[in-house]
């Protein structure tokens, strides 16, 4: 992936990652990754310092346009150090799993400094089992979930021995000064102003010659509209955030998953999405909530990156609200529930139409639009979780040698939705992350036992064999050595399928 066609300026999308960041949600996506072996600090930042070429947002910070006449704009910090992002720590004997999961979630909150490139990544040793992991902290702006996978397939390999990467010097422009800063945001602005007039007229042009386009758009409206009018039942974890964060996860076989697709009908997200609402069940009865004829409301984001788009970083999302069913006791039919319900929304292309309408939110002044982001948000009552579903690169990855042997993903939580659960495919596997504030889910645990348990569920009720004994990992635990994965047949894909 080397990006050609980077934007000097954030888009509205970008940007409103930065406007509405706070220091108790910081606007952060990453992951941690474990692996075989220990990694040696100097030969990880040389490996990784010899491919920032091939990534220059790595290299740039974001700077503030003038009285905030348009968005930030992305500019190479002259001062860059990669020693300033790459961090290394190490745990205290016996350096368990349990110890991993704190440690990466006090890593993981607060938000990155805005004086340097906006990524940390810290190198922990002292793992039990000969293990390294690497913990990542992207801010939103800069990538989302699938330009997130893209970018962890350049700074990791496809081999234990790459060939050595072709460096290139760096040489940064100096930044732009104020003056000359105003004036590109002014003539910035104008640009964006004709651009969007431009497009106001295309688009009621489309309307007459393709009325579809407006019928998809109120469609979306239509569908979104009952959520705001309508509060929904908040789940517990629905609350203010302390800021402190707690980490849970759990991963099971991919292989079994798509077996319950086959056996019970539905997509690899349906079967995610039903997990979920079995999990979301037991825990809101654990609460003591009724979940008889309850829905979850669980906002789903949609890759909308075009083919010639792919390689680019950035955001290029939209969402879906899915009403999963909690009340339901079989799992088939939760997870068919969730199916129609899911069709439903494709069937009227709410992500389509949700994309269109957060467009035109997008051609709001940014400085209206940072205004917004500086103001106290109201109570929500729309939706209760973010879970995400990114597919991941089916073969084994490597770090100077040593094999990827874990990937679980995590993702900003904000709005008072207190959990946030990712889900990404690697090397067979499906890997959960689950994130909390520490205030608003002090038991995030629970619910990481609670989604294995209703894996096992749904996995013998649609009559698929275990293939191998799932785990989770909420909790300390006897861990078994480490097994060196066979490597990959030539006709094994590089990403499992979304669907």
């Amino acid at each position: 992936m080397t990006q050609t066609n980077l934007s000097h300026r954030l888009s509205a999308q970008d940007a409103t990652f930065l406007y509405f960041e706070r220091e108790d949600a910081p606007m952060n996506i990453g992951s941690v990754a474990v692996f075989q072996g220990e990694i040696p600090y100097e030969r990880f930042v040389k490996s990784l310092e010899e491919k920032l070429h091939l990534i220059p947002r790595y290299r740039q910070r974001v700077i503030s346009a003038p009285l905030n006449i348009a968005h930030p704009t992305w500019e190479f910090d002259p001062a860059f150090n990669i020693r300033k992002h790459v961090i290394p720590v190490r745990l205290d004997p016996p350096g368990n799993d349990q110890q991993l999961r704190e440690m990466a979630a006090r890593l993981f909150q607060g938000m990155l400094s805005r004086d340097k490139a906006l990524w940390e990544i810290y190198l922990v040793h002292g793992l039990e089992g000969d293990r390294s992991a690497l913990v990542s902290k992207v801010h939103h702006c800069l990538v989302d979930g699938v330009s997130g996978i893209e970018l962890m397939m350049v700074t990791l390999d496809v081999s234990p021995d790459p060939p050595p990467p072709t460096s290139e010097p760096y040489d940064p422009p100096p930044t732009p000064d104020a003056a000359s800063r105003f004036f590109d945001a002014l003539f910035d602005r104008m640009a964006d102003n004709l651009k969007a007039t431009a497009d106001i007229q295309k688009a009621l042009l489309n309307t007459v010659d393709n009325p579809a386009s407006l019928r998809t758009v109120s469609r979306a409206l239509e569908t979104s509209l009952p959520y705001i009018a309508r509060p929904g039942q908040r789940a517990p974890f629905n609350q203010a955030f302390s800021g402190d964060r707690k980490l849970a996860w759990s991963e099971c076989s991919f292989q079994e998953v798509r077996a319950i697709r086959k056996a019970a009908g539905g997509t690899v997200n349906d079967v995610i999405l039903a997990m979920l609402g079995g999990a979301l069940s037991r825990y809101y009865e654990a609460h003591g909530l009724d979940t008889e004829g309850q829905v979850a409301r669980v906002l789903t984001p949609v890759n909308v990156r075009r083919e010639d788009e792919r390689g680019s970083l950035g955001n290029r999302v939209s969402m879906i609200l899915v009403e999963v069913p909690l009340g339901l006791r079989n799992p088939i039919e939760r997870l068919n529930v969730v199916h129609e319900r899911m069709e439903k929304l494709k069937r009227n292309h709410i992500a389509d139409g949700m994309e269109l309408a957060s467009d035109s939110l997008g051609n709001l002044p940014p400085m209206l639009q940072a205004m917004l982001g500086s103001l106290p948000m109201p109570p929500n009552t729309v939706a209760n979780l973010v879970c995400t579903n990114v597919p991941g690169p089916m073969i084994p990855l490597y770090s100077v040698g040593h094999p990827l042997e874990a990937h679980y993903p995590l993702v900003p939580i904000a709005w008072e939705m207190g959990v946030g659960c990712a889900v990404t495919s690697y090397n067979q596997k499906l890997y959960f992350g689950l994130i909390a504030d520490a205030k608003a889910a002090p038991d995030v645990d629970r619910l990481g036992d609670f989604l294995q348990q209703s894996y096992v569920e749904l996995r013998s009720a649609a009559g698929v064999t275990a293939t191998e004994a799932a785990t989770v990992a909420a909790k300390t635990e006897a861990r078994p050595k480490p097994r060196r994965r066979a490597a990959p047949a030539k006709e094994q894909p590089l990403a499992a399928d979304a669907g």
